[in-house]
């Protein structure tokens, strides 16, 4: 007889896992969490960028159209010349926005600028967005708005130090170039979006007439109300780890005077973004202009060229980023010295003596393809640079002085040289520029391997 099969007890208490699965699943759950983390802030940071940048550039894109409101005069051009002092005016603040900006955020943390910052840039846009023209309240009028492009000027002054960075702290070493080259395709999706709502507004809401009268209020308006959510966006954005650690120090720290000791990261800092900026807001601000008063095409036509090749060039982008990361940031930079020395001059020229659109379209994409050997990295070069506890102030502050005199300027020196009919003078001095920042190229050293970025992660990891 079979003796029946023993059945295996079921009191006994559950095998615990062993400490090895437990700490290994623990380590996952970490490293997912990081990456979401990583990710949300990336975009909350992204996100609040494109806002800022659609307010400021909701100025260039309709200012064809409120020129006339607070400066009116017969020639348009000499409307165009004012609205543009007012542009570079906006500029000429920045370097204050960058050392203000630079030192609380050092001071207090990335997140609280960058939401100090959007909150700044909402009210700008609502002032310009309610103010009375001209015709209603005199010299007012342009005064009020030059207060408003001020205060935003303050903001943006702040926006890109903290942001590059915020971006640069919160991505990981091997895609740094990568994650940070979002910077620029945030900057010129905001571009771009103020751009289309131009178009928008041109081509299925209102007429021409409609814009000039009243229209160009609405992308103000539209830009207060997205700063707003810019702000609860950046509210919920996490610290970056180097600045935690700078914080847990309790060192009394002086950022303006650490900065002075590194005079040589200043000088490259100035020089790397001193042509880049110039070629910028030629191609970018300065190009709708320029494609309705050198090239002689319609207002719809330039609206949509600059569209079409805006979406490419932010495309682009992360391509650069990523090859940046594979071969290093200087050969990316070498490649906008280089073919931005030789290429400026012929590219505007014939840009000039074109009537063609789709022409005018190539030859700008080829202008912007150049371009994004500065634009995809300059801003992770720059946070490579610095240690943690001055670095926003150190990317900022010399930064938005050289934009404030060459970048923001670019658009009034362009338009008043055209006036005097001098026009190609302005061709050369944008290809000089750029062949100033290419002596800075050569001889500077690779960032990418001499970063201080990961030499505090290596502290951070030796120290936990």
């Amino acid at each position: 007889m079979i003796p029946p099969r023993a059945e295996p007890p079921t009191d006994l208490p559950e095998t615990p896992p062993s400490h090895d699965a437990r700490d290994l699943r623990e380590a996952i759950d970490a490293t997912q969490r990081g990456v979401r983390e990583r990710l949300t802030s990336i975009f909350g940071g992204s996100v609040g960028n494109l806002i800022e940048w659609y307010d400021f550039y909701v100025y260039s894109a309709f200012s064809l159209y409120f020129a006339k409101s607070f400066f009116p005069n017969e020639n348009p051009i000499v409307e165009q010349l004012n609205t543009a002092g007012v542009f570079a005016a906006g500029f000429l603040i920045r370097p204050v926005g960058g050392w203000l900006m630079g030192l609380y955020a050092d001071l207090r943390g990335r997140r609280a600028a960058l939401t100090f910052s959007v909150t700044l840039m909402c009210l700008g846009s609502f002032v310009i967005a309610i103010c009375p023209t001209y015709a209603r309240i005199g010299v007012a009028a342009p005064v009020i708005l030059l207060l408003a492009r001020l205060l935003q000027g303050l903001s943006l002054g702040g926006e890109y130090g903290t942001s590059a960075t915020y971006l640069s702290e919160v991505a990981t070493s091997r895609h740094r170039g990568f994650y940070s080259a979002f910077q620029y395709v945030t900057l010129i999706m905001g571009q771009l979006l103020a751009t289309l709502t131009l178009l928008l507004l041109q081509r299925l809401v209102l007429t021409s007439d409609q814009l000039t009268a009243w229209g160009w209020r609405i992308p103000f308006l539209i830009g207060a109300g997205l700063a707003v959510f810019g702000f609860y966006m950046r509210r919920n954005m996490v610290e970056t780890e180097a600045f935690k650690a700078e914080a847990e120090k309790h060192a009394q720290r002086r950022p303006m005077r650490d900065l002075l000791r590194h005079p040589r990261e200043i000088a490259v800092v100035v020089g790397l973004t001193l042509g880049g900026t110039l070629a910028f807001y030629t191609y970018t601000v300065y190009m709708q202009k320029f494609l309705v008063h050198s090239v002689r095409l319609t207002r719809d036509q330039a609206t949509l060229v600059s569209a079409a090749s805006l979406f490419l060039y932010m495309l682009v982008q992360p391509v650069f980023g990523l090859i940046s990361d594979k071969v290093g940031r200087r050969p990316v930079l070498m490649w906008f010295g280089v073919m931005g020395s030789l290429c400026t001059v012929p590219l505007l020229t014939a840009m000039r003596e074109t009537r063609d659109a789709f022409t005018a379209f190539l030859l700008l994409m080829a202008a912007l393809l150049i371009l994004s050997g500065y634009t995809s990295v300059n801003a992770v070069v720059k946070a490579e640079l610095f240690p943690a506890r001055i670095r926003a102030l150190g990317v900022g502050l010399p930064y938005a002085l050289t934009v404030s005199i060459f970048g923001g300027t670019a658009e009034y020196v362009g338009t008043w040289l055209k006036l005097q009919g001098r026009e190609t003078w302005f061709f050369w001095y944008v290809s000089g520029g750029i062949l100033c920042s290419l002596l800075v190229y050569a001889f500077m050293r690779e960032s990418k391997t001499h970063s201080r970025l990961d030499a505090e992660g290596e502290g951070a990891a030796a120290s936990g």
